[in-house]
Formats: C-alpha cells, sequence, structure tokens
C-alpha cells in the first residue's frame, strides 16, 4: 500500500478477464474498464471485446469490434471509445478507426486513418484526438500528425514529427504534446520533442541520456521520467551484450534537462516493458520482463 496526497491506495483483485488476450487495448469510461482485441491463444487477432465493472466486479461482452486486430490506441471521447490501427490477422497494419458508442452498446465506424499504421501514439484534447507516428505496411516507421475532427469525422495533416518512429509515449502538459522515445525497427529512439498546438510547431529537447528499448515512461507534475528498459550497445559500449536494467532518469519542463537520478534512486528490480503511471505522487512501475534477454 502507498500513501500520497492524504489518500491512501492498496491493491483489489477483480474477476480474471473472461479471454485470455495478449496486446489488447484497454480504456477507462465512467467507471468500467474495456478490454478491446489482442491476441488470443491461437496467436491471432480478436474481434472480443468485454467490459469490467468496477463497481459490481462483473464482466459482460460487448459488441464485437468490426475489425479484428491487436495492439491499437483506444482514446475515451465522452460516451464514445474510439480504436485506432493495429495489426490484423495477417500481421498488417491496419488503418481502419472504429468507435463503441458506450450508451447504445454498438460500434461505428468512422473516417480511417490516411495510411495504415500500428503503434499509433493518441492524445485527447478538448474533443479532438490526434494520432502521432506509427510503423506502416514497409515495416518503415512513420514521422505523420494527424487530428480527428468527431463532428466533420476526418483527420488533417499537421506539422510531422522531426524523428519518425512507433510505440512512442505520449503526455499532455499545458498546450504542448511531449513525444518521448519510441521505436525505429529494433532500435529504440532517445529523441524528446514537443508539438505547441497553439503555434503548431515543433521543439526538440535533448535527448534521452541513455539508449534503452522499453523503457517505462510517465509524467508527474512538471517532470518526465523515464524507467528501466533494454539497455543498447552503444559507442561506449559497443561489444556488451543488451541488458536490462533499472535506471531512471528525470527531465525537468522548467529548466530543460535531464537528471540521472542515484543508485539508491533506482528501481529496485531491472526490467523492461512494463506498466509504468503516476498516482498520488508516486510513480508506479508494474510487471514486466526480466532475466537474461535473448
Amino acid at each position: 500500500m502507498a500513501t500520497g496526497g492524504g489518500r491512501a491506495f492498496a491493491w483489489q483483485v477483480f474477476p480474471p478477464m473472461p479471454t485470455c488476450r495478449v496486446y489488447g487495448t484497454v480504456a477507462y469510461q465512467d467507471g468500467h474498464l474495456l478490454v478491446l482485441g489482442g491476441c488470443g491463444r491461437a496467436g491471432l487477432p480478436l474481434d472480443t471485446a468485454e467490459t469490467l465493472d468496477m463497481a459490481s466486479h462483473t464482466w459482460l461482452a460487448l459488441a464485437p469490434l468490426p475489425t479484428a486486430r491487436a495492439g491499437a490506441a483506444a482514446v475515451v471521447l465522452g460516451k464514445q471509445v474510439l480504436v485506432v490501427g493495429g495489426v490484423d490477422e495477417g500481421q498488417s497494419p491496419v488503418a481502419a478507426v472504429e468507435a463503441f458508442l458506450a450508451d447504445e452498446g454498438r460500434w461505428e465506424r468512422r473516417a480511417a486513418l490516411p495510411q495504415a499504421a500500428m503503434g499509433v501514439a493518441t492524445v485527447e484534447r478538448d474533443g479532438m484526438v490526434y494520432a502521432l507516428g506509427g510503423m506502416g505496411p514497409d515495416t518503415a516507421p512513420q514521422a505523420q500528425v494527424r487530428v480527428y475532427e468527431p463532428r466533420r469525422d476526418c483527420w488533417l495533416s499537421l506539422p510531422s514529427m522531426p524523428t519518425p518512429c512507433y510505440g512512442a509515449s505520449t503526455f499532455l502538459h499545458g498546450n504542448k504534446i511531449y513525444v518521448l522515445g519510441g521505436r525505429q525497427g529494433k532500435l529504440p529512439v532517445t529523441a524528446f520533442e514537443a508539438f505547441d498546438l497553439e503555434a503548431c510547431t515543433w521543439t526538440r529537447h535533448p535527448s534521452l541520456p541513455s539508449r534503452r528499448a522499453f523503457a517505462g515512461c510517465a509524467m508527474a507534475e512538471s517532470n518526465v521520467f523515464s524507467l528501466g528498459g533494454l539497455q543498447q550497445p552503444g559507442p561506449h559500449n559497443f561489444y556488451s551484450r543488451p541488458h536490462f536494467v533499472n535506471t531512471v532518469e528525470m527531465f525537468d519542463l522548467e529548466h530543460g534537462s535531464w537528471t540521472k537520478l542515484p543508485r539508491s534512486l533506482r528501481m529496485r528490480d531491472k526490467r523492461a516493458d512494463f506498466v509504468v503511471g503516476s498516482l498520488g505522487g508516486h510513480i508506479m512501475a508494474i510487471g514486466g520482463l526480466a532475466g537474461i534477454p535473448l
């Protein structure tokens, strides 16, 4: 249990998901946890959609997704959940965008992405959905930035990211969208960039000090944290093998600089590809991979 801001936090046990899956898409809406798509036991994308009522601890089946997919992005827009991109049964990126109408219990198809993509980063602000980067059918990282206007059901183009990538972490702070890390093929991206929604311009910030894949990222107040990950060989350790780390690096948005926290403040466990978030003044890291990388 952790305590922060005068509030106490504790773990609760909920019933397991009715459908086993990995790479599902999760969204939280009005006291309900939605789990959409993902890959089943056979390794194929699912169209299964289920919701957990957090109050009654019960799972309900929802209408299936029109497009079976895994690894999609999801954005909550009031009473709707917008599902964007992902991969299909042929492991190819998809352009399909679909909205679940919670009050009506059904799906509607929406304007597709201009280009098929997986690993798209999404942010919602003032009822508009911003989709950044992704990986297309040619496996090349994308730099495109699109904004979805629900009233007109259309995607509009915005200035591209300076660094193409997919699977990046995004944070909304003030009038800026911050984009951190991600991948280009098998290589991790160290770029840290911000898009000003009012000026429609990009700013490059100092890159991550260390080159790590599958790190966890979170924002707390005016600081951005990058934790753990799989350390890749680089100029300073060219002959080393990839290895898990418990590194913690912090970027101060006010002063515009990175700080590598001392050994005493590193994560207790070396790990990568884990869930991380900010809650009650705490940065929480959950699960992940550890041991010896293959």
